[in-house]
């Protein structure tokens, strides 16, 4: 653990490859990745308020599978700079920036509900 906070560990240009059980936790981390992506594809074709929530977490889910596989395959094959862990870094910072995002956006649906109610309401008494 205490080599996973030093700027060696992190900044390596070639670390070297990586175990089995990294390159499976790293799979299990992209097969989530894709049932998100196609669960969330299939509820965004129902529409309603929350169509454009799961616009953006089908966007996330498949924009990070597609990076996560490139990462995977430059740890894989080993090349030297490409497979450093400071790019794993940069896209598990990405990914948290990007979910703060989407959970911004979640947390505005029920205003957007109040704001539907209310012009439904409106709506009634207008010709």
């Amino acid at each position: 653990m205490k080599t996973l906070l030093t700027w060696n560990y992190w900044f390596t240009v070639n670390p070297g490859p990586a175990s089995l059980l990294k390159l499976q936790a790293f799979i299990g981390i992209l097969v989530l990745l894709i049932i998100i992506a196609i669960a969330v594809s299939i509820a965004k074709k129902r529409g309603g308020i929350y169509k454009g929530l799961f616009k953006k977490l089908y966007n996330f889910s498949s924009a990070n599978f597609i990076i996560g596989l490139i990462i995977l395959f430059f740890n894989y094959e080993n090349v030297p700079f490409f497979s450093s862990r400071m790019w794993l870094g940069f896209w598990f910072l990405e990914m948290i920036i990007w979910g703060l995002y989407i959970l911004k956006d979640l947390k505005r649906i029920p205003q957007k509900k109040k704001e539907i109610e209310a012009a439904k309401e409106l709506k009634k008494y207008l010709p």
